[in-house]
């Protein structure tokens, strides 16, 4: 079967790195599937054109229900939805956006959810809760062996030390957009650094927005013990995952973060923002920690620094927690399982894959 699979592809970007894990399990399953990029289309009557080319289409599958979902409306194949978290979470909330949603999910095959909690947000605005699965994230990591941590701390612009060994690291990892909210911790951990000059922020992740990112670069050069580091490979990041004292998320809203898993998975601490989507995965002194201001994340912190029971209890129960819940294994077989038959623009399709 060939199938069409649309997403938002930003490069080292979450939905990126889902799109092609997912892509990856259904070729494994037998199919060809065609991953493309949503914002290279601009209507959904484009994307009607693109599925008639020879040989056809027989089904499309999309991450995200408004940036890549509103682009199926005029198909005429079945799809299936994929929820990426700012569209239940904030794009819901606006009216235009929530009405063309609605119609996507009304004519999805099905849906699926990275959590409980998405499931009922959805639920709550979308209704159509019987079509929607719950099936979390697959996580699995790699740690370059080439990775050189004294060159990834120049080139972040951390000074160079002899010392270096001793800095303690808490690497922030997102793409630079407003929904990731990467200067939320910017005046409180500044004025920490001050009192610790061995305690530093690192900001690493994709240039998204560029407008945010020329902020973010202007502030953090002027800014006492916050630094901005280039993207780097998945195996790279992970390194530098490995080396550092936590894993952060300032995130305003989010689905669940890959970034935070692969922490865990890694057996590095996570002190995340006390929001849905966050504390869905993050159960607080157990698999990480949660903070709600800044100043409760510099508090949150210290206390981490300060207490081995504490750093090893969440390391290994975060670790435990991504393996019994976060299994490739069980991803791959939840996409390649077909979802039950249901009536889509009034007929009964055939089962999209399998």
């Amino acid at each position: 079967m060939k199938l069409l699979f649309l997403a938002c592809l930003s490069p080292k970007t979450g939905n990126c790195t889902t799109a092609e894990r997912i892509r990856a399990h259904i070729e494994s399953a037998g199919h060809t599937c065609e991953l493309r990029n949503a914002a290279d289309f601009k209507s959904s009557t484009d994307m009607a054109n693109l599925l008639k080319q020879m040989p056809p289409f027989e089904g499309a599958i999309a991450i995200h229900l408004f940036k890549a979902g509103r682009l199926l409306l005029d198909i005429q194949v079945p799809y299936g939805i994929i929820f990426g978290g700012t569209d239940i979470n904030e794009d819901v909330k606006v009216e235009q956006k929530r009405l063309i949603m609605e119609q996507v999910l009304l004519k999805a095959r099905f849906a699926v959810a990275f959590t409980n909690k998405l499931r009922e947000e959805a639920t709550f605005w979308l209704a159509q809760s019987g079509i929607i699965y719950i099936q979390p994230q697959g996580i699995s990591t790699e740690v370059a062996e080439s990775f050189c941590w004294k060159e990834f701390l120049t080139s972040s612009g951390v000074a160079e030390r002899s010392a270096e060994e001793d800095l303690r690291v808490f690497l922030l990892v997102c793409g630079l957009r407003r929904v990731k909210d990467p200067l939320y911790l910017l005046e409180a951990f500044s004025e920490w650094h001050r009192q610790d000059p061995l305690t530093v922020l690192v900001i690493i992740g994709p240039k998204i927005d560029p407008v945010l990112t020329e902020e973010v670069e202007a502030v953090t050069k002027r800014s006492a013990g916050v630094f901005l580091a280039q993207g780097r490979s998945q195996e790279q990041l992970h390194a530098a995952m490995r080396r550092s004292v936590a894993v952060v998320n300032t995130s305003i809203s989010e689905g669940m973060s890959a970034a935070i898993l692969e922490a865990m998975d890694l057996g590095v601490p996570v002190i995340a923002r006390n929001i849905p989507g966050n504390a869905a995965v993050v159960q607080h002194e157990v698999t990480g920690l949660l903070f709600s201001s800044p100043q409760e994340f510099v508090l949150q912190s210290k206390r981490l620094l300060g207490d081995g029971n504490l750093r090893e209890r969440v390391r290994r129960n975060g670790k435990i927690y991504v393996k019994e819940h976060h299994s490739v294994v069980q991803e791959r077989e939840t996409y390649q399982r077909p979802p039950k038959p249901r009536i889509v623009y009034n007929r009964t399709t055939d089962i999209m894959w399998g």
